[in-house]
């Protein structure tokens, strides 16, 4: 049997998940288990032993135990020690190793830390570091491309995995069993090549827009180191082209909310992994600063109108601030210090003018996925059960700027 997917149980540890090729297995029956490797006969002293505690089958979306399986079926097999996607399971006496594919290395990785924001602890039921970090080691148990490592602060741990949407999937799962937490920027994972050289992942990236919006995407994707590999014109597609790209997975970090305003949401983009190669070079960041509130209250209709022409603002009115809270995207560079609960001053004289109608746009959602690719190193994203929201690693205004001649001291 070859396995092809894991599950964890408290009770009895991983269990190795896969359909029998040939042959049967019993409860309590020895087996061996065959690193991954070519498909063939293989040395005794490769194998590893182990007997068979458990046997369950599946009969619709349960499980059931079983006392004895055949060719076809596929089975959980627990009590089995180092099991792994890829392994052959197979009988002690003819060690033949089955072909199987070895699980890709995680790409992306992001730092996970516990949440120490002025909300912190209102809506979620599992705040402690202790909670989020065994709640991620299980994880790690039936995610088998998903990767956990301590670093060197307690209540931080780095989080690696196949990409934005593989960590999204993860974080959106937490947040709906009720933890809250931190997500700092995701950066890529490095490698290095055989002659020594820095190697970073490269994503392809899918494009398909209206042929007059070709040049504003050619130019938002030069910076970013893109290469393109192919255009062409999408047939009875109503003037559309489609375009494929090379691009470091680095280029791509906040490049969606970019593409949808460019294209003004006509435009369709998907990326997919497609290999390690040569470290690309510096890439520039997100082009617009953000509104940073400068006082903890509530969201005013009447101020969020004021903002609304130099911003697109991420909150409406009635929610909570804090101070150092992300509430919008500014139209120029450079992050603005903004007061969003400033109310509108009473008088005793009423004229038309000081009544008039208060129109606000729509906010912009904040979702995991639009938050992974927006964020800066000098931001985090705070997720929640109630709400998902962006801040400032810097809380107050002082700090944030302290901290910037710092940096730039540095660079020069």
């Amino acid at each position: 049997m070859l396995i092809s997917t894991l599950d964890h149980s408290p009770y009895v540890g991983r269990i190795a998940i896969g359909r029998i090729e040939r042959g049967t297995v019993h409860a309590g029956e020895p087996v061996a288990l065959l690193p991954l490797g070519e498909p063939g006969l293989v040395p005794p002293e490769e194998a590893e032993r182990g007997r068979v505690l458990k046997l369950f089958g599946f009969e619709g979306v349960e499980r059931v135990e079983l006392e004895e399986a055949s060719a076809g079926d596929i089975v959980a097999l627990a009590g089995l020690h180092g099991v792994e996607v890829g392994k052959t399971v197979t009988d002690g006496e003819h060690l033949e190793r089955l072909a199987g594919i070895a699980v890709e290395e995680p790409t992306i990785s992001v730092d996970l830390m516990v949440n120490d924001s002025p909300f912190a602890g209102r809506s979620g039921k599992f705040v402690t570091t202790r909670q989020v970090r065994e709640r991620l080691y299980r994880e790690v148990e039936r995610n088998v491309a998903m990767r956990v490592e301590e670093t060197d602060q307690p209540d931080t741990l780095t989080v690696s995995g196949r990409g934005e949407l593989h960590l999204g999937i993860l974080m959106e799962t937490m947040r709906r069993e009720g933890y809250e937490f931190q997500v700092s920027r995701p950066r890529v994972i490095t490698r290095e090549g055989e002659r020594g050289e820095k190697l970073e992942p490269y994503e392809e990236l899918l494009v398909d827009v209206p042929d007059g919006m070709l040049g504003v995407v050619m130019e938002g994707l030069g910076p970013r180191r893109a290469q393109m590999l192919d255009l062409r014109n999408v047939a009875g597609g109503g003037a559309r082209v489609h375009l494929r790209f090379r691009i470091p997975a680095r280029g791509l970090f906040g490049y969606r909310s970019d593409f949808l305003t460019e294209t003004r949401g006509e435009g369709v983009l998907h990326h997919r992994f497609m290999e390690y190669g040569a470290w690309a070079g510096p890439i520039p960041g997100r082009t617009r600063g953000v509104l940073v509130a400068d006082r903890e209250g509530v969201a005013v209709g009447y101020a969020l109108f004021n903002l609304q022409e130099r911003a697109t603002m991420f909150v409406s009115p009635g929610d909570p601030v804090y101070q150092g809270m992300i509430v919008g995207e500014h139209v120029r560079s450079g992050d603005l210090d903004v007061n969003v609960s400033k109310e509108k001053k009473l008088t005793n004289m009423r004229t038309t003018a000081s009544d008039e109608m208060i129109r606000l746009e729509p906010p912009r959602q904040v979702t995991l996925e639009l938050a992974l690719e927006y964020i800066e190193d000098d931001e985090l994203i705070e997720v929640t059960p109630g709400a998902i929201r962006l801040r400032k690693r810097q809380l107050l205004g002082v700090d944030r700027r302290k901290a910037s001649r710092q940096a730039r001291v540095a660079a020069e």
